[in-house]
């Protein structure tokens, strides 16, 4: 029995050996598993906001080819704003401007030369827009046992716009004129709303505009009745979205019965509009049940135009851009008849314009045949037509003469319109709406 003494001594601490080898192999399963599990995690948190950086930038690529240098400086401030809002490192560390890095090119195959920064500025033809977001310095928690060190990752996006299958548009619509071009309108030409409004009802329509109701036989959700103060509230909101694709055949139904889809009922009582029309330009009236700061935000701007401060009549709309720049709050020159707003109306500031303001003048808006109107019936539209809100809800009298700019079709490229909806194809009739296309 002693004889087998040595052989015990010889095999003493050959389990030591493998327990620690077999514990640096567990030590890098592990590591594998919880850091590169880490990694995986930054790189979806990453990717999520690359992906809400490059939409929320692209919103503002409108006007191809000649897209101005201050789009792009707007692109660049809400791509970097809306990725900070997002957050790594299981949601408890904030993302640095300095890791979102935002690019512009003509071409989604541009190589990493040919993406050109806001500064440079980009051409006026950049439709493309892309966010790579880095997070550098990951201390690895297990793998810098095995000689790790910090790791860095990175997620890229990149979208532009693109018809969208549905619209949003604000309850408001202008006449067709059947077999002309465009449907009679010419970008740059302005055109008016010239009804007589006696505050229960609208009559001796000579304009080009109508008020109109989407759905006559529902409610909009979020809006109270129907009506006027539901085209009030759409109308200081957001507008009524997930229209449908414009119909190819007439219209069914009247009053509040049934209809076609892409058919619109016509309203008449629209006092309520004023208030809900002029917030738009940052005029807030005051009093209950009318639309505030908080809860409407004006555009950027509240610069009206007509022929008394615009003496072409027609083209405002690179001003316009100028206006927004500036933020300018809403003029009232003693030489405008009737004027801008007056009493109750409180202006907003430039301030409130700079800080609260969004893009609320240029509007999407149904071109319909309003001939279905004349007999009671409902009126189809025919194509979205993407417009400059000119000046606030003005009377003289009844008599309103408010006015608006065509821009153009919603669903061209290059329309200024930009909103909110659900990427098509090139088939599809929606305003151009943000989509990412890598």
């Amino acid at each position: 029995m002693s004889s087998m003494h040595p052989v015990r001594r010889r095999q003493r601490g050959a389990i030591a050996i493998v327990v620690g080898l077999m514990l640096v192999v567990l030590v890098g399963f592990v590591g594998l598993a919880l850091d590169g599990g880490r990694l995986y995690l930054t790189k979806t948190e990453l990717q999520n906001a690359a992906d809400a950086c490059a939409l929320a930038a692209s919103y503002e690529l409108t006007d191809a080819p000649s897209i101005p240098p201050e789009a792009f400086a707007r692109a660049d401030a809400a791509g970097r704003m809306v990725a900070q809002r997002d957050r790594v490192n299981f949601q408890q560390a904030p993302i640095a401007s300095g890791d979102v890095s935002i690019g512009f090119s003509t071409s989604l195959g541009s190589g990493s030369g040919g993406w050109a920064s806001a500064g440079a500025p980009p051409a006026g033809n950049a439709r493309y827009v892309r966010c790579t977001i880095t997070r550098d310095g990951i201390s690895p928690w297990f793998m810098q046992v095995l000689g790790f060190g910090d790791q860095s990752v990175s997620a890229l996006a990149t979208a532009s716009l693109a018809r969208a299958q549905t619209a949003c548009a604000i309850p408001m619509a202008l006449c067709a004129t059947a077999g002309a071009p465009d449907f009679g309108y010419v970008p740059g030409d302005w055109y008016g709303v010239d009804f007589s409004d006696n505050g229960s009802s609208v009559t001796n329509y000579t304009g080009n505009f109508r008020w109109i109701d989407f759905d006559p036989s529902a409610p909009t959700p979020g809006c109270s009745g129907h009506g006027a103060s539901e085209l009030a509230c759409l109308l200081a909101g957001t507008g009524q979205c997930s229209l449908p694709t414009p119909p190819t055949g007439g219209c069914t139904g009247s009053g509040s019965s049934g209809t076609t889809p892409g058919c619109v009922g016509e309203t008449g009582n629209i006092t309520s509009m004023q208030s809900a029309y002029n917030a738009r330009f940052g005029l807030y009236r005051g009093g209950g049940g009318n639309p505030g700061l908080t809860d409407s935000p004006p555009d950027f701007t509240g610069y009206s135009y007509s022929t008394e401060n615009w003496a072409a009549g027609r083209n405002a709309y690179p001003n316009f851009r100028s206006a927004q720049a500036a933020h300018l709050p809403a003029n009232n020159d003693p030489a405008v008849s009737p004027p801008f707003y007056s009493n109750p109306y409180r202006p907003s500031t430039t301030e409130e314009h700079a800080t609260r303001g969004a893009e609320r003048r240029v509007v999407v808006m149904p071109i319909v045949e309003c001939a279905g109107f004349a007999s009671g019936q409902h009126a189809p539209i025919r194509a979205y037509a993407c417009v400059l809100m000119l000046d606030p809800y003005r009377k003289q009298g009844n008599d309103v003469k408010s006015r608006i700019e065509y821009l153009g079709r919603a669903d061209q490229p290059g329309s200024p319109c930009a909103t909110s909806g659900i990427p098509g194809d090139a088939g599809s009739q929606g305003p151009m709406v943000p989509s990412l296309v890598q």
